[in-house]
């Protein structure tokens, strides 16, 4: 998938971590000149993709001297990304999120770096009262995570309109699957796919079911899932589609839910491991469907996820892991 009619030089900051990755493999498949800037903290070294360079190290320590080169664009997906730990401790997501984009939007202002495509998130919205979820609707999040996601999509917004800048916020939903060699391998796990797929693989004993009294069809809290080589795709749509000036914030997901249950089922039949699974009591905050409407991404980058089935997000999934299980 090509992002323009010609390649561009492009930053991608956190991308040795899993949809940054995955997006710098697809950037350097399309042709692009593709530099790669991640501390490692979370992400990994040989997940970098071959034919893009790499510089390890913070994102906002990095871009003084490394846009003075002169770039075409920056996809800025170095985060920090942990609900529990937001909560636990906020400075660490202040100074991490909100404070590392203002030193990049800072350097690619002095630098004349043009167009931006930031990483937000789903939490930006809360917990809202119906779905599937608009970019119409109010912001509310409910936890530090999602506070400065949003405030960097604020600042965002101020900078494209004072200086020029053209950018994109992407808001994801539930990211899953696999693209080859890129997967998805955090050392803290909380996400509901990878969780389930490694008690297939005995590294956990059972799943836990957090609820199963929401007023859903099985009773288990209803989630979007987007694969993430159709969550990269967009990005490079969006990069051709930035207009300078202007901020442009698009929800992305498949637009279709599916039940923590579901997953377990997919899972089972996937893997053929029996999976235990057990059930606890709802989380706080964990609202019981949340469902993107990314009918403004479809309309505006030409953008349609075309890998919806949920078996073969998980069976991408499950390829990844057993890769890497034999290593």
């Amino acid at each position: 998938m090509s992002s323009g009619n010609k390649p561009m030089k492009l930053v991608v900051t956190g991308g040795a971590g899993y949809v940054g990755s995955v997006c710098a493999a697809r950037l350097v498949e399309a042709g692009h000149e593709v530099v790669v800037v991640d501390d490692l903290s979370t992400g990994h070294a040989d997940a970098v993709p071959g034919g893009a360079r790499f510089i390890e190290g913070d994102a906002a320590e990095t871009a003084e001297t490394l846009l003075a080169e002169g770039f075409d664009g920056v996809l800025h997906f170095a985060a920090k990304s942990l609900v529990g730990e937001s909560m636990q401790d906020p400075a660490k997501y202040w100074h991490g999120n909100v404070g590392t984009s203002l030193r990049l939007l800072d350097a690619m202002r002095r630098h004349g770096t043009p167009r931006l495509v930031f990483s937000s998130t789903a939490a930006t919205y809360g917990e809202p009262e119906t779905s599937p979820i608009a970019e119409t609707m109010p912001t509310r999040p409910t936890n530090t995570y999602g506070a400065t996601k949003l405030a960097v999509d604020h600042a965002i917004t101020s900078y494209a309109r004072a200086h020029g800048l053209a950018a994109v916020s992407l808001r994801y939903f539930n990211v899953a699957g696999a693209y080859g060699a890129y997967g998805e391998r955090h050392l803290t796990e909380t996400h509901l796919i990878p969780l389930v797929l490694q008690v297939a693989t005995g590294d956990r004993p059972q799943v836990q079911i957090y609820g199963e009294d929401y007023p859903t069809e099985d009773g288990t809290a209803v989630r979007d899932y987007i694969h993430v080589t159709d969550l990269a795709d967009a990005h490079l749509l969006a990069l051709a589609a930035a207009t300078a000036g202007e901020h442009r914030i698009y929800n992305l997901g498949n637009g279709t839910g599916f039940s923590v249950r579901q997953v377990i089922e997919a899972c089972r039949e996937v893997t053929g491991h029996p999976i235990p699974a057990a059930v606890a009591p709802r989380r706080a905050g964990d609202p019981a469907v949340l469902v993107a409407a990314s009918d403004r991404a479809r309309e505006d980058l030409g953008w349609k996820p075309e890998r919806t089935d949920l078996t073969g997000i998980v069976a991408d999934a499950w390829t990844f892991t057993q890769s890497r299980q034999v290593r």
